[in-house]
């Protein structure tokens, strides 16, 4: 196939016949949703991330939801996260009634900043959600020691982080809670869905009742009984359950994470060694101790070097066929947080790195030609447009 005839996307799912035949099976079962699946991916997910308890939801925003809500967060409450991220990471906090605080990224390496965290902690913060942004791990011991100062909570947005590591451990098995995010551009899909990851049994079980509209069935936890038929709303929870069969396509795809992750390393190598040459582009730093599971690849331009703008470089990849994204737009610009009195300038670190990133395509299913084509169509595009 002619390649500059073929529309490449930044991300795309890959379903294996293995994957259709794990969700049929579940169709000609007697379990379509709350059934065996669920625990098995469950007990999937903690193996695989070192965490000992794991929660699926329907959402990787429900996930982020159900960890405010069982870190007690409420009205009036402050919680710290970065602005360079989808909104979710800030509206979960927004539904518990309690505020987002943005702190500035590091200019190095686009994640939060410990020290802007530092810098933006009152009386009234009760947690951080630092985000893992394209994969790469933040700065946990800072934050950690940041967290234990000042007994914060730690609820960290690893939507593009499943199967990195900071200093050899896994995320999910360092912060309170760790929320994961299976929509089909991530690392694994299960269609929809998301997860939540703890080592606190009192948080795992808030987790579980949140799910399931604040309704237990669990004789040890209930504070009544009216016989086996007996069950309890004991909070104002949400219908947030995954179903059988999203959870069948999960624990199918769980089995190929790590082949994934190392074809996505594999391409980032490509994509290193090409645009480091290029003097126009500014290609992602990697903090010491962090394996990243490269969700994205993100190049910042100087645009000082260039003729032309961020813009005609992404329509210009456009027509080659090469779906090319911003990731992301800082939360605050969006209209309904200017409602809450955000604006620009909040984040200076932030404001200069949207305005100079392009996310070029990486996912597995990707080939190395395709890599090879989006590599020299940005370094044809970079010379035509170089000072």
């Amino acid at each position: 196939m002619d390649k500059s005839k073929r529309f490449i996307p930044y991300g795309r799912q890959w379903i294996d016949e293995d994957d259709i035949n794990a969700v049929v099976e579940v169709l000609e079962s007697d379990y379509l949703t709350t059934g065996p699946k669920i625990e098995e991916f469950e007990m999937g997910l903690t193996k695989y991330t070192g965490a000992k308890y794991a929660v699926v939801m329907s959402s990787g925003t429900a996930a982020l939801h159900a960890a405010c809500f069982a870190a007690g967060l409420k009205e009036g409450d402050e919680v710290i996260t970065t602005p360079i991220t989808f909104a979710a990471s800030a509206n979960c906090i927004l539904y518990m009634g309690a505020k987002p605080v943005f702190a500035d990224i590091d200019p190095r390496t686009y994640n939060i900043s410990p020290d802007d965290i530092r810098n933006k902690v009152t009386k009234k913060t009760k947690a951080i959600i630092p985000v893992h942004f394209t994969g790469q791990p933040c700065d946990m011991d800072e934050i950690l020691k940041i967290a234990k100062e000042y007994n914060l909570k730690i609820i960290e947005d690893a939507a593009h982080a499943i199967g990195a590591k900071y200093r050899g451990k896994k995320i999910g098995s360092i912060g309170d809670m760790t929320t994961f995010s299976f929509h089909p551009v991530k690392h694994i899909t299960a269609g929809e869905g998301g997860a939540v990851v703890t080592n606190d049994k009192k948080l795992f079980r808030k987790l579980m009742l949140f799910r399931t509209h604040g309704i237990t069935r669990q004789r040890n936890d209930l504070i009544g009984y009216g016989g086996k038929w007996y069950y309890e709303q004991q909070c104002l929870g949400y219908n947030y359950r995954m179903t059988d069969i999203q959870a069948a396509l999960g624990v199918s795809q769980l089995k190929k994470a790590d082949r994934f992750l190392g074809i996505r390393k594999a391409y980032i190598k490509m994509y290193n060694e090409a645009f480091a040459k290029a003097g126009e582009i500014e290609i992602p730093y990697q903090l010491d101790g962090a394996d990243s599971s490269w969700h994205l690849y993100i190049i910042k331009l100087r645009l000082e070097s260039l003729d032309c703008s961020r813009e005609q470089i992404f329509e210009e990849l456009g027509e080659c066929g090469i779906g090319v994204n911003v990731h992301y737009i800082p939360v605050y610009y969006h209209p309904h947080y200017k409602k809450y009195g955000y604006q620009k300038g909040l984040c200076p670190n932030a404001e200069e790195f949207y305005e100079r990133i392009i996310t070029l395509p990486l996912f597995p299913k990707m080939d190395k030609e395709d890599v090879s084509y989006v590599i020299s169509k940005v370094l044809d595009i970079i010379q035509k447009h170089t000072k």
